[in-house]
This record gives C-alpha cells, sequence and structure tokens, in this order.
C-alpha cells in the first residue's frame, strides 16, 4: 500500500548524476515502497532539477533507523555550521569595525 508520505523543498546545491555533476533545484523526501533497497519501505531522499531530464537525480533509500540517523547527524552538523557562520561573521564585523577609524585618519 502506497502511504502518500511526501515532502518537496527547494534546495541549492550539486549531485552526481550518472555521469557529471548536476545543480539541484529540488529534494523530494518521501516513505515509501523501496524501489532498489531490499526493504518493504524506505525513506527515499531524491536530489532533482526539475530544468534538466529525468536523468538528473541522485537518490537513496534508507531504513527508517537510518534516516533517523542521517537526520541527528544533520540537525548536529548544521547547529555547528550555524555557530561558525555566526562566528564569522563577527570577525568580518569587528575587521571592518577596526579599519574604519584607519580609514578615516
Amino acid at each position: 500500500m502506497c502511504t502518500s508520505i511526501v515532502e518537496v523543498v527547494s534546495a541549492e546545491g550539486m549531485a552526481k548524476g550518472e555521469d557529471a555533476w548536476f545543480s539541484i533545484t529540488h529534494a523530494a523526501v518521501a516513505y515509501d515502497h523501496a524501489r532498489h533497497a531490499l526493504l518493504d519501505d524506505a525513506i527515499t531522499i531524491d536530489f532533482v532539477n526539475s530544468g534538466l531530464p529525468p536523468g538528473a537525480r541522485a537518490a537513496v533509500e534508507l531504513t527508517l533507523e537510518s534516516a533517523k540517523a542521517l537526520n541527528a547527524a544533520l540537525t548536529r552538523a548544521i547547529a555547528e555550521a550555524e555557530i561558525e557562520e555566526a562566528e564569522r561573521a563577527q570577525s568580518i564585523a569587528r575587521v571592518r569595525a577596526e579599519a574604519l577609524p584607519r580609514v578615516a585618519a
């Protein structure tokens, strides 16, 4: 039985297809029958570029437990990346602020 569980989001990045890398425009996440993995149902993630032929696609099929672990890993990596980006922005602002008095003098 199909679950009809599908989430589609805009995405910006690159994916490796059959022969080459291509830019992606969307990611589709679903829970449904696996097509290739030896699982009854799987979390599937498809990275696609809607402006390219259907072959412009990178896909994975994961067990529910593997998808949960990936979700947790993404959450941790995103949290660390946000800290890194905030520190970088503060550093840039500090350098600019220190340079302003020298330029005005």
